[in-house]
């Protein structure tokens, strides 16, 4: 399970949202298949949507990586 909380304690040197969201979208493409949004962001940038596109990114990773927006 890839929790939230790990990602930003494992990665202290991210420095927004988007840098977050691709590395949620590079350990779903690496193979992870459960994640747990158990924290906001901390991040200045983080939009009113985050769960939202941190699971895109995480479960659609593909779409995510390719920089399709929803329709």
């Amino acid at each position: 399970m890839l929790n939230l909380s790990e990602i930003l304690l494992q990665n202290i040197q991210l420095e927004g949202f988007e840098e977050l969201k691709q590395l949620i979208t590079q350990r779903a493409l690496e193979g992870e298949i459960h994640f747990r949004v158990d924290i906001k962001p901390p991040f200045r940038d983080t939009p009113e949507d985050w769960e939202d596109q941190l699971e895109m990114a995480f479960y659609e990773p593909n779409r995510a990586h390719t920089g399709q927006d929803n329709e």
